[in-house]
């Protein structure tokens, strides 16, 4: 029998693993503090975050190492995000920590349904959750949240400077400029002004706190993307595609803007990669190719995060204003669209981690 004391316990965490960084909770500094009492042990965590995906997970690991030693004791654990330091343009956006953009080389390849899914997913997951709707001409994001028509509550600082709220639905947060152009209103402009509105979108929105800022952003490599990563310290960006080469061919050329301006690609995601039959589950049928994404991630040495099917229940939710993966009757394509959350996750959990292993170098210019 083991004696309850400090050190046994610290002799029983670091047999566990974080199960991202597979390091032990010991040597990635996740203990705080470790008190214990006649009848109870409290223990502090500071994990790398997000740890929306982990922390259950480790906090069940914990109970149960100990309870092996030393049954029927009280076990309760705290558990809080580690500082992870942030140096660019720390004054944009600075109460969110989290700012991943989607985007894509092409259109009609499901960015949008894929943004949504992945800003669901997270807010289901219990993270705090902003979406914004950058693609300026084609704006779906209300429609994908049922919130069409809605408009953004607004207020005028003492310095006359217009300040939005966003939409809340499904426990995301939503700006878009849909909900400032009448529904078949034609966004017609040039560069600077899709720049311009972009801009105005991000600076004049009372986010609040956030874990997450999805940006939904346009097809291509053009004004908006440019503004966005001059401008914002992205933790990283996923990439959308289809299998066909058609799709690849531009996903190319997306993956090389985003490394020529240095920020992380966390993954490519292959969307509509099969159809299978609601009738005729056995049967798969890949309309648009085969192995497209897998193939673009090796050739540009980038994570494959997954492949989403081409689903009737992804489209009537698209359509319906209820993103798929909150449809607890479309349990497969939710099981899918949630991995490859959690995937996503995991991949800033290893950057995050990776930043804290660097020495801080503070710039004055």
């Amino acid at each position: 029998m083991k004696e309850l004391n400090q050190d046994t316990i610290l002799a029983l965490l670091s047999q566990i693993n974080d199960p991202d960084l597979q390091l032990s909770l010991i040597d990635v500094n996740a203990i705080h503090s470790v008190i214990i009492s006649d009848a109870a042990i409290t223990i502090y965590l500071e994990l790398i975050p997000p740890i929306h995906w982990i922390a259950k997970d480790i906090e069940q690991a914990i109970k149960h190492k100990i309870a092996e030693y030393f049954p029927g004791i009280e076990i309760n654990i705290f558990v809080k995000d580690k500082e992870i330091p942030r140096i660019s343009n720390q004054h944009i956006l600075p109460t969110v920590k989290h700012l991943i953009a989607v985007s894509s080389g092409k259109g009609g390849v499901g960015k949008s349904t894929i943004a949504a899914n992945l800003a669901a997913a997270l807010a289901q997951r219990g993270a705090s959750v902003g979406l914004l709707d950058a693609d300026i001409y084609g704006p779906s994001i209300p429609t994908m949240f049922g919130v069409t028509g809605h408009q953004m509550e607004a207020e005028k600082t003492e310095d006359g400077k217009l300040l939005g709220y966003p939409v809340v639905q499904y426990g995301v947060k939503i700006a878009s400029i849909g909900f400032v152009m009448e529904q078949n209103q034609a966004a017609i402009m040039r560069g600077p002004m899709l720049a311009g509105y972009f801009t105005t979108l991000m600076d004049q929105i009372m986010w609040g706190d956030l874990d997450f800022l999805i940006f939904d952003l346009p097809p291509g490599t053009g004004d908006i993307q440019l503004t966005l990563t001059q401008r914002v310290p992205l933790s990283g960006a996923v990439i959308v595609t289809t299998p066909q080469e058609i799709s690849l061919a531009d996903v190319r050329r997306s993956i090389s803007m985003f490394k020529k301006v240095q920020v992380d690609i966390l993954g490519v995601i292959e969307n509509m990669s099969y159809f299978v039959p609601e009738d005729m589950p056995e049967k798969k049928y890949h309309i648009f190719g085969e192995g497209g994404g897998e193939k673009v991630s090796k050739e540009s040495d980038v994570p494959f995060l997954g492949q989403v099917p081409l689903t009737l229940g992804t489209r009537s939710g698209g359509d319906d204003g209820y993103p798929v993966v909150l449809n607890p009757d479309d349990f497969i394509q939710g099981d899918i669209l949630r991995s490859i959350t959690s995937s996503i996750v995991s991949a800033l959990r290893i950057k995050n981690h990776s930043a804290l292993q660097k020495p801080l170098i503070q710039i004055t210019l």
